[in-house]
């Protein structure tokens, strides 16, 4: 599954969503018709698309939103940013202060939502349409150390996260994320 097609699979998942079929549920439904091997592929992009998000820019806008942010919860995050798509996941990635101009990112800002962006069903998408072909989640597991064996080992070095800093630090937020501190942080605050 190239890049391409995972993408074309993510934004077919997001128009079938309706308010009583959920993302997460679309996209297992629309991977559950796919081959074994094309759900391990779809499985393999979307932890490379997660893996490039893994970066403290981006962590600290998850902070932001969520009002505080976890390594699960962080994980969640990346999750539902590549639920918003190509167009939304590229500008993240390029720009996570970008993300203010999300309507789901000002709705939470405005209190209407407080996990907005934070998708942890997505993570286990594939694992569910693979339930669904074989009968056991269990199976994919399975057939994923496989599938991850037999691929090429890339490195035990950990990606670059760009440079840390102190997410509780106010002005620090205001000078790397000037919108979304905009939206998150009050003027009395720091």
């Amino acid at each position: 599954m190239t890049t391409d097609d995972f993408w074309h699979l993510v934004e077919t998942a997001r128009n079938h969503t309706t308010p009583d079929r959920p993302f997460d549920q679309a996209l297992v439904e629309l991977l559950s018709r796919r081959t074994r091997r094309e759900i391990l592929e779809y499985q393999e992009r979307f932890d490379e698309l997660q893996e490039a998000l893994y970066r403290w820019d981006v962590w600290a806008a998850a902070y932001l939103i969520g009002g505080g942010c976890s390594d699960d919860s962080f994980m969640d995050f990346r999750a539902g940013l590549i639920a918003q798509g190509r167009e939304w996941y590229e500008r993240a990635a390029a720009a996570p202060d970008s993300l203010a101009e999300h309507p789901a990112v000002l709705a939470a800002g405005d209190g209407l939502d407080e996990r907005a962006l934070f998708f942890e069903e997505v993570n286990y998408c594939a694992a569910g349409a693979f339930e669904v072909v074989v009968g056991s989640v269990e199976g994919f597991y399975e057939a994923w150390k496989e599938y991850a064996a037999e691929r090429p080992d890339p490195g035990s070095a950990a990606s670059d996260m760009g440079e840390d800093f102190d997410f509780d630090d106010l002005s620090e937020m205001r000078r790397r994320l000037p919108r979304l501190a905009g939206v998150f942080l009050s003027e009395k605050s720091g």
